[in-house]
């Protein structure tokens, strides 16, 4: 019987460095095997989150950030903000340490299809976002128009630049940041300001966040008198998800466990449990 706490050995095949305290590593199975897929040919459901780690120092939970269909490795953004993130950050590549999952539930992506879909995240929050990004693009002629809204404090803390120079190609990118440098020719702002311009089809439009809880305060207080619910509202929470099993109950929101019940909640299921 397989152990579910038992996590696979895998190695760092790349490490992007994004600013001095983020990075993002590209991992693969030691055995060069490829990853599991899902009865629906994925890795992981965009949303989904494994958790990687060290050990002698823990595991922390990730939304991947790789194409969900790309079985030959799963990427995670690593912000070093504590005891593993440092320590994962001390590696390099061809290093080992181990990965579990995928866990959660992830986005809804069939109840999104043929649906406009609006994306919108901040700073670290892309990962997941960028995911159903590549999965949306991939999948293009199943979705109506696709906006993504993606803000950050200054430029240098938007992430996946590259990307989304690949992504304006088939969906619509907007960025903005608060604090613009003089080089800077995008939006200055919350990403709030730039959902106030968007054209929307109240009627026909689904929206993907992950991001701060007064983000999503300010969105939901936006987009619920625009004509768009809260059940078609979607938001990836973040707790301190340790198991990954609904045993440690140390990601307890509201009357849900973040790790079985979510990640990804739409707003009339979490009734603002979210962090203020």
């Amino acid at each position: 019987m397989q152990n579910i706490y038992e996590p696979i050995p895998v190695k760092i095949q790349k490490i992007e460095i994004y600013s001095g305290d983020v990075k993002l590593f590209r991992m693969a199975k030691l055995d060069g095997s490829p990853f599991p897929l899902n009865q629906n040919g994925l890795v992981f459901v965009p949303g989904q989150f494994v958790l990687a780690g060290l050990w002698g120092y823990g595991e922390s939970p990730f939304g991947p950030a790789s194409h969900p269909n790309d079985s030959s490795c799963i990427e995670v953004v690593v912000r070093k903000v504590g005891q593993v993130t440092s320590a994962l950050h001390s590696l390099e590549e061809g290093d080992e340490l181990t990965l579990r999952g995928p866990y959660g539930n992830g986005y809804p992506i069939d109840f999104f299809r043929e649906k406009d879909v609006i994306l919108i995240t901040g700073g670290c929050g892309i990962p997941p976002i960028a995911s159903l990004v590549e999965y949306i693009i991939s999948n293009r002629s199943d979705f109506g128009e696709v906006n993504l809204l993606y803000g950050a404090t200054t430029p240098e803390d938007l992430l996946m630049k590259e990307r989304m120079n690949e992504w304006k190609r088939r969906i619509n990118v907007t960025l903005t940041v608060d604090k613009p440098a003089c080089n800077w020719d995008g939006n200055t702002g919350f990403v709030t300001d730039c959902l106030e311009h968007l054209k929307i089809n109240s009627a026909n439009t689904v929206v993907a966040m992950c991001g701060p809880g007064p983000m999503v305060d300010a969105i939901e207080n936006l987009l619920n008198p625009m004509g768009i619910p809260d059940r078609r509202i979607f938001v990836s929470m973040e707790r301190k998800m340790q198991c990954g099993v609904g045993r440690c109950q140390h990601c307890v929101c509201g009357d849900k466990y973040v790790c079985v019940d979510g990640p990804v909640f739409n707003l009339d299921e979490i009734d603002k449990a979210w962090d203020k």
